[in-house]
């Protein structure tokens, strides 16, 4: 993937160095969504590492200055021309603004130089955060998923169904409101 940059970030493949940045916030994830990810040693974090810098699915968040790792985006492509996507970032960065920052410019990249027609999220009913993300870009809630998966269990064992919102967004809606701004 080429490198993207925005005035305090910079999107990028993973590398080697990124290993303990993503183990902050692999090591205890917030979201039920992103359990299966949860990793415990700088090994575990290097591992993925490798494979993530393999592929453009997973893309670095960087601070632009530092190069410190603060979270990640991810775009994975549905034949011909969707793309679900996400986000999944270090609470140590929370309330700049650096999510709303990179998703606009991974939104940007998707819709004028990979040709996506269509992007869409999954999002927990209880992440407000990211709801009000995917708002914040005039992605509409398509629907409620009720009790659609389960990530995580309750005390006695049991699955936890969790609902789950699907919102999306059109190159032609995206383009509308990028000219009215």
């Amino acid at each position: 993937m080429k490198n993207i940059v925005t005035e305090r970030l910079m999107l990028r493949n993973f590398m080697k160095a990124d290993a303990p940045g993503l183990l902050e916030y692999l090591g205890q994830p917030r979201v039920n969504c992103f359990l299966d990810d949860k990793i415990s040693t700088i090994q575990e974090a290097e591992l993925k590492i490798q494979k993530r810098s393999k592929e453009d699915s997973y893309i670095a968040v960087c601070l632009k200055e530092t190069n410190e790792l603060i979270g990640e985006l991810f775009a994975l492509k549905e034949e011909p021309d969707t793309y679900c996507v996400g986000w999944n970032f270090n609470a140590r960065f929370e309330g700049k603004g650096y999510a709303s920052e990179s998703v606009k410019a991974l939104f940007e990249y998707l819709f004028t130089q990979m040709q996506a027609r269509r992007l869409y999220a999954y999002v927990e009913d209880d992440n407000i955060r990211s709801q009000k993300l995917c708002e914040r870009f005039q992605m509409r809630q398509e629907g409620c998923f009720v009790e659609f998966v389960s990530m995580t269990k309750y005390e006695d064992g049991t699955p936890k169904y969790e609902n789950t919102f699907q919102y999306a967004l059109l190159k032609k809606e995206w383009l509308h409101h990028q000219s009215v701004q």
